[in-house]
């Protein structure tokens, strides 16, 4: 063995003590590699050319969670699916360069999780300068690369609050930032109906605009599902598995495309209470972590307060459109009773008239009644006076005696007997023709009646079909024998003889109407449905209010009925509304405005073939239209 030694020592032209000094040197060496592998804070990977793990540091243990003995010898698939190609071109480019440096890509956790990291490393040679394998240093960015993108985000956000005014864009922004922020399939943000006590998808992220606007028609308890639950609880709650979570809102998947595999949730909260909840589903990459809690918290803390500013400004506006419109309705209202007071109180006027010519024809001076009758003209030319005050002030211009002639041609009973006796003094003739107007005009005694629908509606279209000859407007009807009505005739045909005129008077030429009898076991409905103009947004509003629409004064007086939008029948709906509280039926009005005349100020030529938009019939029966349904319940 010495001998041998000494050979080699001569053969290497080394004396014995410079080898065991070479020896303890690179014993030393090796030493002070493994101190530093050992306490290096970046992961190291050694592997050979087969791709067999030879050799990682603590910190690589501690960073992806396998250790030495896991792994050693053995190929560890750590590389995402979708990353595959870009590990492959960059180990090409470790080969061609030997080394690499700050390359840039993600690698999984023992775990599952997916980090950023950031590669630097060497091909290692043997002493012919044959590559024998990799080492790489695998250092961890996700921390600083997160905080780099949260720190973007964030910024765009705090931009939104101060661009975006209507709160759907506002919410619609941060939706999607949300999305981006925690690599989510889907983000939703959903408010509370404090006043219901319930929870609605105000904006929701997911695949397409489309899918998305499903979540939209979904309200549900405040206390149910993931959301309702840290909704109640104001604390956020992550559910790595949507499968086994027992209180999670499986009617969310069913009435949308969604299929949920996990989720997570935070409050969106206040000083004193909680407003709302953001949460996301179906992690892209990876699973939910405290850092996606953490990030998602930062974002609803910071949208919180601005959410609820702009929702109470956006309601403040909204009460103001809503008081304007309210205000116009009494304006109009006013204005419209102002108009009927003038009939009554003329009528009166001439009663007394004629009551003084009555008197001194017959030689009949009273002091006292003259008296009497002095002081009730006076009263009454102080209405009128009142009138003409109110509606100066509604309509800024001077009273005009032409409406109240055109209103006198609807006067009733009283005017007529006034300017029969003017004509006559036959009491004979009188009592005849106050007895017709009495059987006319007069209260009756209402009494309910068994009525069939689908004969009395056959009945009321033969009645009218004169009145309406003019009209080139097709009336569908599809009648069955449903099971009969109990109501006084004379209030049906008030209803229907309004809403058939509504309908053929919405209804422009050439345009339908279909009036449908159908009926379940226990009531008769009936459909009338026009495809005329429609009622815009806020009148539509009104009459659910029960507040009454009527025409604009230059309507009062013209048209024809059945004639196209002639107006002046103003209190139909509100009396139909009113009898069908007296008479147990419900009144269900559904209308879409005409989106070629969105306005009420905009005008339809009353004729489809007249109407520069449309094309067809079609396109009129396509644009909007009004139904309106009663439901019969049963006998007062």
């Amino acid at each position: 063995m010495q001998d041998n030694m000494s050979s080699s020592s001569k053969n290497s032209g080394s004396s014995p003590d410079a080898y065991g000094r070479l020896y303890k040197e690179s014993r030393l060496a090796q030493k002070r590699l493994n101190t530093l592998l050992k306490y290096l804070a970046d992961p190291v990977f050694a592997f050979t050319l087969d791709n067999t793990v030879e050799y990682v540091n603590p910190a690589f243990e501690r960073v992806f969670g396998w250790t030495l003995d896991e792994i050693k010898g053995k190929n560890i698939n750590f590389v995402p699916p979708h990353l595959l190609d870009q590990a492959k071109q960059g180990m090409k480019q470790l080969f061609l360069n030997r080394t690499v440096l700050d390359f840039e890509t993600q690698r999984y956790t023992k775990d599952g999780r997916i980090l950023d990291i950031m590669i630097n490393g060497s091909i290692l040679y043997d002493e012919h300068d044959n590559p024998m394998g990799q080492v790489l240093i695998l250092r961890d960015v996700t921390a600083e690369k997160r905080m780099a993108k949260t720190n973007q985000i964030m910024f765009k956000i705090s931009h939104a609050l101060h661009t975006y005014h209507k709160l759907g864009d506002l919410v619609s922004i941060i939706t999607a930032e949300i999305q981006k922020l925690v690599t989510v399939e889907g983000a939703f943000i959903l408010l509370a109906d404090e006043k219901a006590d319930e929870l609605y998808f105000f904006s929701a992220r997911f695949k397409d605009a489309a899918s998305g606007s499903k979540f939209k028609k979904i309200r549900f308890p405040a206390d149910q599902g993931v959301s309702g639950h840290v909704y109640k609880t104001n604390r956020p709650l992550l559910i790595p598995d949507i499968s086994q979570c027992d209180f999670y809102l499986r009617r969310v998947d069913e009435e949308t495309d969604l299929v949920a595999k996990n989720m997570l949730s935070v409050p969106i909260r206040l000083k004193d209470r909680v407003i709302g909840v953001v949460s996301v589903v179906n992690k892209l990459q990876g699973h939910f972590d405290d850092t996606d809690t953490d990030q998602l918290m930062m974002v609803a803390s910071t949208m919180a307060l601005p959410i609820e500013n702009t929702r109470i400004h956006e309601e403040l506006e909204q009460s103001y459109a809503d008081l304007k419109i309210l205000n116009q309705a009494k304006d109009k209202v006013i204005n419209h009773l102002a108009h009927e007071l003038k009939t009554p109180v003329s009528v009166v006027d001439a009663a007394m008239k004629l009551l003084v010519k009555k008197l001194a024809a017959r030689g009949i001076h009273d002091a006292q009644m003259e008296k009497i009758v002095s002081r009730g003209r006076r009263n009454l030319a102080r209405i009128l006076d009142i009138q003409y005050e109110v509606e100066d002030l509604l309509k800024k211009k001077e009273f005009a005696a032409y409406h109240i002639l055109g209103r006198l041609v609807d006067a009733c009973k009283d005017q007529f007997m006034l300017l029969a006796e003017n004509q006559t003094r036959d009491a004979a003739v009188l009592d005849a023709v106050e007895k017709a107007i009495e059987t006319l005009f007069g209260p009756a005694r209402l009494e309910n009646q068994t009525i069939f629908l689908d004969d009395y509606i056959t009945q009321h279209l033969k009645k009218i079909a004169p009145d309406i000859a003019f009209r080139q407007c097709a009336i569908n009807t599809h009648l069955d024998k449903a099971l009969p009505v109990h109501i006084p005739r004379e209030i049906l045909d008030i209803i229907i003889t309004g809403l058939v005129r509504n309908a053929i008077e919405y209804t422009p030429d050439s345009g339908q109407i279909d009036i449908i009898v159908t009926g379940t076991k226990t009531h008769p409905e009936l459909v009338i449905k026009d495809y005329g103009i429609g009622f815009t947004r806020e009148k539509l509003h009104l009459i659910f209010e029960n507040y009454f629409i009527p025409p604009v004064s230059s309507e009062y007086t013209t048209k024809t009925p059945y004639a196209f939008n002639a107006g002046g029948r103003g209190f139909d709906l509100l009396r139909i509304k009113l009898f069908s509280e007296r008479f147990h039926f419900t009144l269900k009005i559904d209308s879409t405005r005409c989106r070629y005349i969105p306005a009420d100020t905009d005008l339809c030529p009353g004729d489809i073939r007249r109407c520069p938009f449309c094309t067809a019939p079609d396109d009129c029966f396509h644009s909007g239209g009004t139904s309106v349904c009663l439901a019969f319940l049963g006998s007062p």
